[in-house]
């Protein structure tokens, strides 16, 4: 019993002598890991169109229901992606979401993405629905695939 106490009192004093890594996090962040699973993107083809053609498997797949859309014709003064339908309401509830990358998988048209960013905090519930519009990337924004998606 006392060489379990001196083994975990010595585990605590070679820790106490170390220099604390600590980082001042608004002004230095933390280098992430290409696998960091951060906020959704939903990204566009090169002329502006979206990639997303609202084919549902992304809400279909999503364990936790975190996913909503809402189909629409696509005609032809009016297009908003390649395909005859486009998402006319696509909402992510960011408090059910896992983050577990199944929608980002189930894709084929790799329209959704799961970014790095991860600073989601905010005050209200209702700030946590993102629309759209905000997850929607600029035009000319391109995601190379990487260890995540295995392509």
């Amino acid at each position: 019993m006392v060489y379990e106490l001196m083994k975990g009192l010595s585990i605590t004093l070679s820790h106490f002598f170390k220099k604390p890594v600590t980082l001042q996090y608004p002004d230095v962040k933390m280098k992430m890991y290409p696998r960091v699973r951060g906020l959704h993107e939903l990204h566009r083809y090169e002329n502006g169109l979206e990639r997303c053609v609202c084919c549902g498997l992304c809400a279909a797949v999503c364990p936790a229901d975190a996913i909503y859309m809402e189909a629409a014709e696509n005609t032809e003064t009016e297009r908003y992606s390649v395909g005859e339908r486009y998402a006319k309401r696509y909402e992510i509830d960011m408090l059910r979401c896992i983050f577990c990358g199944y929608c980002e998988e189930a894709c084929p048209e790799d329209a959704i993405f799961l970014g790095h960013n991860f600073e989601l905090s905010d005050y209200s519930r209702d700030s946590f629905i993102y629309s759209k519009e905000q997850l929607l990337t600029p035009v000319g924004t391109t995601h190379t695939p990487g260890i995540v998606r295995g392509r």
